[in-house]
């Protein structure tokens, strides 16, 4: 059975990462876009729908799922209309604005049987797959150091709601979740959480720097997001008690996407830059690095919703990293480590994924 798709927002994620990754996947089919800009999606998907207002997309009769990918502020909303309306729904990053709205979303998806669901696709980038599969491997033993790094240059602060003053704006709302996602997948619940954010830009009106540590025990994960590196960061540093491994250069999907590129087309997803592996004995050697391919969220919601598989991004997994950041935002503006505001449950059921 094909799944409909409505697609809400096609700004920058809509259509750079959902409409080409819904496209890719046979047991999905876009029917309805909700954008202002018309034009634009027609000249890219001339057989869908176009709406201006979200609403009618996110509760039309035609659409058995729901693609959230609108300003970080409406998630909630369009998510509670959408699953009110007996939708399934895909929110992009961040889940919410806050973890009483996020716990809100998770009981409406449970009272009403639908599937709800976080796009968290960075679990499917080449860099954070070869790290993990290194760790796994016992490359560098007892992993004690985590430093996971997304970097850029960019000095000019655009008109754009992600830079601007309204909430879920900044840096940390903005990249913040994919880093936490992937320490959260690698290592777990930490047990606190000390944070820095800083607006480092002329004209700046949100943190476009931010540096979180996530504390477990005598394990450290160092969470890093900056606007102003030329040249970039090593993506991965993990360090252990039998060596270390870094990754250099980062996953090129983006890239690719933003280049034309379908995805499953040849190259897609390859990654030239090997990941480096240094012995305690000062030996150095190479590793391929795996191949990413983020068309795994898409297929892993397709085989949740025809009952073959479980949801790729379950609600409490999100719920774990919307605590995460809203600790860390807690603690920049305290100055003190905060732990994570989860129940018992919750923790169980992060666990238990």
């Amino acid at each position: 059975m094909i799944r409909r798709v409505g697609l809400i927002g096609y700004g920058y994620a809509g259509r750079t990462f959902h409409a080409p990754l819904l496209a890719a996947d046979p047991g999905l089919t876009l029917v309805r876009v909700a954008s202002r800009n018309a034009d634009a999606v027609r000249a890219d998907w001339p057989e869908a729908a176009v709406d201006a207002d979200p609403v009618a997309v996110a509760t039309a009769d035609d659409v058995d799922l729901v693609v959230i990918a609108s300003p970080n502020d409406s998630h909630a909303p369009l998510a509670r209309a959408a699953l009110t309306a007996g939708k399934h729904v895909v929110v992009d990053k961040p889940f919410t604005l806050n973890l009483t709205e996020a716990r809100g979303l998770i009981a409406l998806a449970a009272a009403r049987g639908r599937l709800l669901s976080v796009f968290h696709n960075r679990r499917w980038d080449s860099d954070y797959l070869s790290v993990r599969a290194a760790i796994e491997a016992g490359l560098v033993g007892r992993a004690v150091h985590l430093e996971s790094h997304f970097d850029r240059f960019r000095p000019t602060v655009r008109q754009r709601w992600r830079e601007g003053a309204g909430p879920g704006a900044g840096v940390w709302f903005d990249l913040g979740p994919h880093l936490v996602d992937q320490a959260l997948q690698l290592f777990g619940l930490p047990d606190g959480v000390t944070a820095s954010l800083a607006m480092q830009r002329d004209g700046a009106l949100a943190a476009d720097w931010a540096h979180v540590v996530l504390d477990y025990g005598t394990r450290r994960a160092v969470l890093h997001a900056s606007m102003l590196v030329a040249g970039g960061s090593p993506r991965f540093v993990v360090h252990g008690d039998r060596g270390s491994v870094l990754k250099r250069a980062g996953d090129r999907q983006e890239a690719q996407l933003l280049a034309g590129m379908r995805p499953g087309a040849a190259g897609w997803g390859k990654d030239d830059d090997p990941l480096l592996v240094h012995a305690g004995d000062g030996g150095v050697t190479e590793q391929e690095a795996h191949r990413g391919d983020q068309r795994g969220y898409y297929a892993g919601i397709a085989a949740a919703l025809r009952g073959d598989g479980p949801n790729p991004v379950p609600p409490l997994e999100a719920l774990a990293v919307m605590a995460v950041i809203e600790a860390a935002a807690n603690a920049a503006a305290t100055g003190r480590r905060v732990g994570l505001d989860l129940t018992a449950a919750e923790r169980a059921g992060f666990t238990s994924q």
